[in-house]
C-alpha cells in the first residue's frame, strides 16, 4: 500500500532535526547488478521517475527502495548435494572445511542468477511531520535509519508523546513498541461508543489483550463478544472503524492507521493527487487527535 493509489497505511513521526536542504541523492538507490555477490541494496528514489524530491516549500515526497536477494533454502540444499556428490566422486567424502567451501560455492552460484525482490516504501515530509506508508516495524526502522544518514532525525508522533502523557499499563499487558501506550487502548475503547465513530457492524475486526495474557481477534459481528471481554478487563489494541463514510483499521495502542480507503480524486499532475490524498490522511489524524484530547480532558466518572 502506498499514498498514491488504493487503500493506505500510515505511521507518523515528528521531525526533531533536519538540514536546510535534504540531499536524497547522497544515498540514492543503486540496483543490484547481475553477476555480483551483493544481497541487498537500499536507497532513495523520487516519487516519480525524473521528478524532484521537493514538491513545495518544506515538503518532500520520496520513496525508499529495498532490493533484497534471498536464496531459496531448497535450491541451496539441492545444489550443495550435487557439489558434494561431484567432490566425493573426484576426491572422496569432503571434510568439514571442504563442506563449508562447497556451501559457499553453492550460495555464490545461486546469487549470480537470482532476481532480487523489491520493496518500495513511500514517504511524505511536510515541514516537521513525516508520514510513512507502512506500519511494519522493520520497514519503519530502515526509513528512520537512512533518513538519519541525511541529517533528518525523527521520533514517533502520538498524542501522548506530543503532550508528555504517561500511564502504566496493567502488569499483564506487554507493549513492545516505543510508541505504544495504554492511553491509546483506552482511547479506542471510548471512541467505539462515539456518535461520529462506530465499529464495522457486519465485517468487524477487533484485536484485544486479555488479563490472562492472550491476544484475541474478533471478526464479523463483534459487538456482544467485545462488550463481554471489555467487562472482563481486556483492552482493545486495534479495531476496524467507520468515520462518516471512511472505513479504516486503526491501531489505537500506537495511533497508526493500518488501512484506510480514500476518496477518489482526478488530477492533471501527480503532485495534485498526492496533496489531495495526504490532506485526507492528515484530516483523519486531526479528527482522531481531537477526539483523544476531549477524552483525556473529560472528567472521570464518579
Amino acid at each position: 500500500m502506498g499514498f498514491m493509489a488504493g487503500s493506505v497505511a500510515c505511521t507518523r513521526f515528528n521531525v526533531v532535526a533536519t538540514p536546510t536542504e535534504i540531499d536524497f541523492d547522497r544515498y540514492a538507490f543503486s540496483p543490484i547488478l547481475k553477476g555480483t555477490y551483493t544481497k541487498e541494496s537500499v536507497g532513495f528514489i523520487p516519487f516519480e521517475p525524473g521528478e524532484p524530491y521537493e514538491v513545495g516549500q518544506g515538503r518532500y515526497a520520496f520513496r525508499l527502495r529495498i532490493d533484497k536477494i534471498q536464496i531459496d533454502s531448497t535450491q541451496l540444499k539441492e545444489r550443495l548435494r550435487e557439489l558434494i556428490k561431484t567432490e566425493t566422486e573426484l576426491s572422496g567424502p569432503p571434510g568439514k572445511k571442504k563442506m563449508r567451501d562447497l556451501k559457499d560455492l553453492a550460495e555464490e552460484e545461486l546469487l549470480m542468477v537470482a532476481t532480487p525482490r523489491t520493496k518500495i516504501i513511500e514517504c511524505y515530509l511536510d515541514q516537521y511531520i513525516l508520514f510513512v506508508a507502512t506500519t511494519s516495524k522493520g520497514q519503519l526502522g530502515t526509513v528512520c535509519s537512512y533518513l538519519k544518514r541525511l541529517g533528518v532525525e525523527v521520533e514517533y508522533k502520538t498524542p501522548w508523546l506530543d503532550h508528555q502523557l504517561e500511564k502504566d499499563p496493567p502488569e499483564w499487558m506487554e507493549l513492545k513498541d516505543p510508541a505504544q501506550s495504554i492511553l491509546g487502548c483506552e482511547f479506542i475503547e471510548g471512541i467505539t461508543h462515539d456518535e461520529e465513530i462506530y465499529l464495522e457492524g457486519v465485517k468487524g475486526s477487533v484485536k484485544l489483550a486479555t488479563p490472562e495474557g492472550a491476544v484475541v481477534s474478533l471478526r464479523g459481528v463483534v459487538g456482544q463478544e467485545l462488550e463481554r471481554l471489555l467487562g472482563a478487563g481486556a483492552h482493545v489494541i486495534s479495531a476496524k472503524l467507520q468515520i462518516g463514510e471512511t472505513p479504516l483499521s486503526f491501531d489505537g495502542s500506537s495511533f497508526r492507521i493500518g488501512t484506510m480507503k480514500l476518496r477518489g480524486f482526478k488530477a492533471d499532475h501527480w503532485t495534485m493527487r498526492l496533496e489531495s490524498r495526504m490532506e485526507q490522511i492528515q484530516a483523519t489524524f486531526d479528527f482522531l487527535e481531537e477526539k483523544f484530547q476531549k477524552k483525556v480532558s473529560a472528567p472521570s466518572p464518579s
